[in-house]
């Protein structure tokens, strides 16, 4: 279900939208929010991550040697996923996405809803992420509504 209203989508995101993902920022095209669920001591990192309307992070690659990726697990709102020379695929709540280790991907709100995803890195030999070129607004505003 598509949600504009902040304070609506607030009533819905069970994970909590957290605080600004400044860490981050850099990486996105409008405001994203983390609320980290394990702690930093835990070998396994999962965040909610809360997208406002219309953002969306940069392509990105998840590099692993053995295993790694990402696991998306959508919450709350409607947003977008989509590997690089794929169609983009609607995410609504409930929706799982498995982002294989070396594939180029993005992902983010739609425009016209707020969106939140339980990220999970998934633990791997020789991890690390590259980030790369936003998602222009002319690709971005190409997607159905």
């Amino acid at each position: 279900m598509k949600i504009i209203n902040k304070e609506d989508f607030e009533k819905i995101n069970i994970f909590g939208t957290g605080k600004p993902n400044d860490a981050f920022a850099q990486y996105f095209t409008g405001n994203s929010f983390l609320n980290p669920l394990t702690g930093s001591n835990c070998s396994l990192h999962v965040s909610n991550v809360t997208f406002e309307p219309s953002c969306r992070n940069n392509w990105h690659i998840h590099h692993a040697a053995k295993n790694g990726g990402q696991l998306l697990i959508c919450t709350a709102g409607e947003g977008w996923y989509q590997e690089e020379g794929k169609e983009a695929v609607s995410l609504t709540p409930g929706k799982v996405i498995m982002i294989p280790a070396n594939v180029k991907h993005w992902h983010g709100a739609k425009k016209d809803s707020w969106f939140s995803h339980i990220a999970i890195a998934v633990p791997g030999e020789g991890c690390s992420n590259e980030w790369l070129e936003a998602v222009s607004d002319e690709e971005y505003a190409k997607l159905p509504h």
